[in-house]
């Protein structure tokens, strides 16, 4: 049975044959839109319900739901139909409601300090996969609006373009997103950056750095051995002159390993000529990198030196952490625990 989400127009035109030429066109607004399940379809007949419900089951059930942050911050372990299991995470905030969403179950890059990277690869999600991850988003929201989708979860989105591309697609098109609020983050794929460059769709792109000299991106970012630094640079600019879009550059703090001045210097030299704004991260702990994140006053200091250097820099605040939520955390066999209260 197809993902609700996979489905496209003509699809479900055929799904519905025999009913009213209207009633797809409803259903599609009643999942897109309205982000309905199809019980919740009330403007259909109750037997047109119940062959939607038999013939559309959700590509998501819910294993755990945990929150934190006072309840800011939720994350769900979803398990997919073939028993392959990701997650989501949801983030209020003052002046925006954001979701991250998984694209892979577990991910290929085998960065040293991410515990997604350290369980390995599975699969890729659908479109219609990652799509649900935000639907769901979308009713927990409420009554807030979803402002904002960052493809940052488990996962390498730019390893699997094409179903990325195409939730991306579904998103803005159908969904009301729009393109500077869809965020693709890559540890530097550099012909998905290129194909990004060329789509008509200028979404944003934040480049999971970490290290600016080759022989230690070498270590921490085992991908930066095919695409080294110099290649990464002349994409990320080829991206940023096609699009207009500002280059996010994500820097995971890590202590006495990328917080030195020499760091800082380096990282400058790269971001400078991108003109691109550098996000600070305190190192989240994993079971399996021993080394720790860097003191506050360590990556304070780190960004008063790229302001210095004239690069605009942040400390990103750190959210979920005590539910293994926050950046580089999410793997999610790890997170079968009893759900918090939420």
């Amino acid at each position: 049975m197809p993902a609700p989400y996979d489905l496209r127009p003509d699809e479900l035109e055929l799904l519905l044959d025999g009913e009213p030429s209207f009633r797809s066109r409803q259903v599609w607004e009643g999942l897109h839109r309205r982000v309905l399940r199809p019980d919740e379809m009330t403007d259909l007949p109750v037997i047109l319900r119940v062959r939607l419900r038999e013939a559309l089951p959700p590509a998501l059930r819910e294993v755990t739901r945990r929150s934190a942050d006072a309840g800011r911050t939720t994350k769900w372990l979803w398990s997919l139909r073939d028993g392959a299991e990701v997650e989501t995470v949801l983030m209020h905030y003052p002046d925006r409601v954001t979701v991250c969403v998984s694209t892979q179950a577990g991910c290929a890059m085998a960065c040293q300090f991410c515990a997604t990277g350290q369980a390995g690869f599975q699969r890729h999600l659908s479109g219609g996969e990652i799509v649900e991850q935000v639907a769901e988003a979308m009713r927990a929201a409420r009554p807030r609006r979803l402002s904002n989708v960052v493809f940052m979860g488990m996962g390498e989105p730019l390893a699997n373009y094409d179903r990325v591309w195409s939730a991306v697609t579904r998103l803005h098109r159908d969904m009301g997103f729009s393109a500077r609020h869809l965020t693709l983050s890559t540890v530097g794929i550099v012909p998905g950056i290129r194909r990004l460059a060329g789509e008509a769709l200028p979404v944003n792109l934040a480049v999971s750095l970490h290290a600016a000299n080759d022989e230690l991106r070498d270590v921490l970012v085992p991908v930066n051995r095919r695409y080294p630094l110099s290649v990464l640079a002349e994409a990320c600019a080829e991206y940023v002159g096609a699009t207009g879009r500002r280059l996010s550059i994500e820097w995971a703090m890590i202590h006495e390993v990328n917080d030195q001045d020499r760091d800082a210097a380096e990282l400058a030299r790269f971001a400078r000529p991108l003109a691109a704004h550098v996000n600070l991260i305190p190192l989240n702990p994993t079971p399996g990198f021993a080394v720790r994140g860097s003191p506050v006053e360590r990556v304070r200091g780190f960004q008063e030196r790229l302001l210095g250097l004239g690069v605009n820099a942040t400390v990103r605040a750190t959210r979920g952490a005590e539910i293994d939520a926050a950046c580089g955390q999410l793997a999610a066999p790890a997170t079968r625990r009893p759900a918090a209260a939420h």
